[in-house]
């Protein structure tokens, strides 16, 4: 069974990522976009990728890595801890996209093109971090 949740846990981090990494490139072009037609479909883009897969593979992502966690009794282990934290924070950008989302939806984003190139790569340095303690294990 352990290898079936780690099987799934991979797909959702896989997901996730996917979303964590798209969903800015889409503010992206959003921002760059005036309102109208084009504005409207970059709405619809954004609010179905963080609903209906960005957020449903974040939850699968937490629940069968806390599964995993507990079986391998990695709660106690300092890896671990660097780990769990790094996953908080990409967990907070993960919400720190559906506020900028809100903001794109009501016509209120304040930020240009090149603030969302600049976040986009803070998913990607949580995930090297990550993928370092879960794989290597350093301490």
């Amino acid at each position: 069974m352990y290898l079936w949740i780690k099987a799934l846990h991979v797909v959702a981090i896989i997901s996730w990522m996917a979303g964590l990494l798209y969903l800015p490139r889409l503010f992206v072009y959003h921002a760059e976009t005036a309102s109208g037609p084009q504005s409207e479909t970059f709405k619809i883009m954004e609010r179905r990728l963080y609903r209906y897969i960005m957020t449903p593979a974040m939850v699968v992502a937490w629940l069968t890595g806390a599964f995993m966690a507990a079986d391998a009794g990695a709660f106690a282990q300092g890896w671990f801890h660097v780990k769990a934290g790094l996953v908080l924070l990409l967990t907070g950008a993960h919400f720190y996209d559906g506020a900028l989302l809100r903001r794109f939806a009501s016509d209120a984003n304040r930020h240009s093109s090149r603030f969302f190139r600049a976040i986009n790569e803070v998913p990607t340095v949580l995930m090297i971090g990550i993928v370092v303690m879960a794989i290597v294990k350093p301490f």
